[in-house]
């Protein structure tokens, strides 16, 4: 059927079935006309809302993967005044799922994201306020049926869905969507799927990217000053559960910024953020889990961003008998003040969509005490006040209701130009980078020790790569890494550029992939790692002040222009001794080597296996027997490899805070130590130090060349990645396949298809 078909079918059933009596059985809602009175009383007089079946989900990003296909409920307005509801599309809307929606900013028009059958993903419509109107705005990419016949996953259709869309000051419409055909990098089955930010024209025309992400993004909603809020999901570096804050763009994709977060373990998940009116530095959001169960509900915060934005001191805890302290479930207080642990959701409220009106007014969806947290029918309308105190406004004991949003105009806010504004970079896929002083944020480390910035990107998992037989796909990082705090993805080297004295730079970084940097010093060993990423726009133009730098800094004040503006912009270029600035991480073919050149006589050949040591380069599983005894030793005093191994009980909560300089990579490591006769690490740990200590003495005869210390420092630096690419057979059962560990050339990596 054409587009221009169904979009007609749809149309001519709206107009007919506007004439008969809406869907909702008003005599079963339950209406509180006093909780009313409180909004009339704020010029408030209808309430938008979702009528919809409990997600069953089990994540907070796989609501639209795995829960249980429950059709039914719609697009509702409630009238404060009378308590009646009426849906506005029932003939849409009573066979399929409508998941979230936003107002456009003269209450006239509603934009939503709807499921009509198991077997489709979430599409995007707009429908005016009175029902009339009704379009489709998003439909599915010109190959969905060959993605749906090759990816297909239980009751997951795995094509793409469009999901979570909001009105942008310019007209256009930005949402949450799987047209990146990205996996979730720590999903072991490799089933989940990752969400992006996009944005269209009012008429669904110019879809386009606005992030380019290795995990999900969600809920986007507009800040007054008009940049996009949303809630990210990541890991450089990091745990892989629990860094899920909240960030900013500009509508056109530039200006990455953080909002709060980056560096806050619990809640692990901070979601669905709502700037509060007249509140510029105050934004309400929902808190919770990551998992199991879990379905995006938990408890009400409100953030004051004008507080350090990476401190818990931030956070005004609304619904304070709630919260999330761990990586699954819920916590309560009970009546002695004290938290219990529970994944049920009976003991306690949840909660879900905070809509400010105020500071001291909200709009939420609501679960009473003594229902579970998926009770199809279990949750309400209700006002929460400043104190946490809940009133219900509506109940369906049929359904549960969703999503409250007053059918009020808002300001429009202003329309931001953005900062991807050098066309000739843009021609060329480049965005131009300024640092002030590197040494801003890095108050430990002496001027003058800063040399250069390693240019680093993280990859996607594409679709494409998914492996749909046993053993490769074992395991949260899919074999190509196991040791390391949050060696999870696979990263590139685009190369590096000088640091002026004054710890300014000047370069250009690739645009559109997630980028971060290291600072490193004479010998390319990284001192500090930006462990978060940045897109840059093609043509954005973009400086920082420093390294740890946070959106409330500001430049010290000096009366001479940094060095590296008076000069043009660097290219990111090869470090001594190597002939090319871009480079894959390939452990077989560039550590390895040198291990079999200098190790294995005295650990693994010819029956030798000094210190119970065995550096020898057979495959063993899906690594190497070298590779195996490195993380054999990982997280005991003799670890060779420095921090990097998990010490919590679950490596997915592993705490995400600020780690200083030098606390990571070569200079924290003993093997880092001794290959350049180094008696201790940076690390303050004695153990590991004395270990150190001894290490170095006992390898004084080893002599290797500048170049194979630079290629054990890279691969340290990197957090000790071990296949270059997420695609080929790796197992050492396929060894004989032709597809079995291949080299890859930095453009191979990289593709979205795979070279193979």
């Amino acid at each position: 059927m054409t587009r221009f078909l169904l979009i007609l079918i749809l149309v001519l059933a709206a107009e007919s079935a506007r004439s008969a009596t809406p869907a909702v059985e008003q005599s079963t809602l339950l209406f509180n006309p006093l909780a009313a009175q409180t909004l009339l009383e704020q010029g408030i007089s209808e309430i938008l809302f979702i009528r919809r079946l409990t997600y069953s989900g089990d994540h907070i990003y796989t609501e639209y993967v795995n829960s249980q296909w429950m059709p039914g409920g719609g697009l509702c307005i409630l009238d404060l005044n009378t308590g009646h509801v009426r849906e506005i599309v029932p003939e849409l809307t009573k066979t399929g799922v409508v998941g979230w929606f936003d107002l456009c900013f003269d209450a006239e028009k509603i934009v939503f994201d709807f499921k009509a059958s198991p077997t489709e993903g979430y599409r995007i419509y707009e429908v005016h306020i009175d029902g009339t109107n009704l379009r489709q705005l998003t439909f599915p990419v010109d190959n969905e049926d060959e993605l749906v016949a090759k990816y297909r996953h239980g009751n997951y259709h795995r094509g793409t869905d469009d999901m979570e869309p909001c009105y942008l000051p310019d007209g256009g419409i930005v949402f949450a969507s799987t047209r990146c055909q990205f996996s979730v990098l720590c999903d072991p089955d490799d089933v989940f799927t990752v969400k992006n930010l996009y944005r269209m024209n009012a008429d669904g025309t110019g879809i386009r990217a606005l992030t380019y992400s290795a995990l999900s993004e969600a809920t986007p909603t507009i800040l007054s000053d008009g940049r996009i809020l949303y809630h990210r999901w990541e890991y450089v570096d990091k745990a892989a559960g629990n860094a899920k804050p909240l960030w900013s763009i500009n509508p056109d994709g530039s200006g990455s910024a953080e909002v709060y977060g980056n560096t806050i373990s619990f809640p692990e998940t901070k979601i669905q953020g709502r700037e509060i009116p007249g509140q510029r530095n105050k934004i309400v959001m929902l808190g919770t889990s990551h998992c199991c169960p879990n379905n995006a509900v938990g408890t009400v915060i409100v953030v004051d961003t004008s507080k350090h934005v990476r401190s818990p001191d931030a956070m005004h805890y609304l619904t304070d008998d709630v919260a999330a302290f761990h990586h699954n479930g819920f916590h309560f207080r009970d009546e002695d003040g004290n938290w219990f642990h529970d994944f049920t959701g009976k003991p306690g409220r949840l909660f879900r969509n905070p809509y400010p009106l105020s500071a001291e007014l909200f709009l939420v969806s609501h679960k009473p005490k003594g229902l579970e947290w998926s009770a199809p029918a279990g949750y309400d309308l209700a006002i929460l006040d400043g104190q946490g105190r809940e009133t219900v406004l509506l109940k369906d004991p049929t359904i549960s209701l969703w999503h409250p949003y007053p059918l009020v105009p808002r300001e429009r806010p202003p329309v931001l130009g953005g900062g991807a504004n050098d066309p000739e970079l843009a021609e060329q896929g480049l965005a131009r980078c300024l640092v002030t002083d590197i040494y801003v944020g890095m108050e430990d480390v002496p001027r003058g020790e800063v040399k250069y910035i390693r240019i680093l990107e993280q990859l996607p998992r594409p679709w494409s790569a998914r492996k749909n037989y046993r053993d490769d796909r074992a395991g949260a990082g899919h074999a190509h890494s196991f040791v390391g705090v949050g060696s999870l993805s696979v990263k590139l080297q685009h190369g590096v550029v000088p640091v002026e004295e004054d710890g300014s730079a000047h370069f250009l970084v690739p645009a559109g992939r997630a980028i971060y940097f290291q600072a490193l010093d004479e010998h390319y060993r990284a001192i500090q790692t930006e462990r978060t990423y940045v897109n840059y726009m093609p043509g954005e133009v973009r400086g920082c002040i420093g390294c740890h730098a946070t959106p409330d800094m500001v430049p010290p004040y000096t009366a001479s222009v940094p060095r590296a503006m008076l000069r043009s912009a660097s290219l990111p270029g090869p470090q001594r001794m190597q002939t090319h600035a871009r480079r894959v991480f390939d452990y077989d073919r560039q550590i390895q080597p040198i291990l079999d050149k200098h190790c294995t006589a005295c650990h693994g050949d010819d029956g030798e296996m000094q210190a119970g040591l065995d550096l020898r380069g057979m495959p063993l599983e899906t690594y190497s027997v070298s590779y195996q005894s490195f993380n054999r030793l990982a997280g005991t005093e003799r670890q060779l490899l420095g921090f990097r191994k998990y010490r919590d009980e679950d490596a997915a909560m592993n705490e995400i805070h600020y780690i200083p300089p030098y606390q990571m990579g070569a200079l924290s490591s003993p093997l880092g130590a001794m290959i350049y006769g180094l008696e201790r690490t940076t690390l303050a740990d004695e153990g590991i130090n004395r270990y150190t200590s001894w290490l170095t003495g006992v390898h004084r005869e080893l002599h290797l060349s500048d170049a194979e210390r630079l290629e054990i420092t890279n691969w340290l630096d990197i957090n000790c990645q071990y296949h270059p690419s997420y695609w080929g057979r790796l197992h050492e059962r396929f060894r004989d396949e032709s597809d079995y560990r291949p080299a890859f050339s930095f453009e191979d990596v990289r593709q979205m298809y795979g070279p193979l």
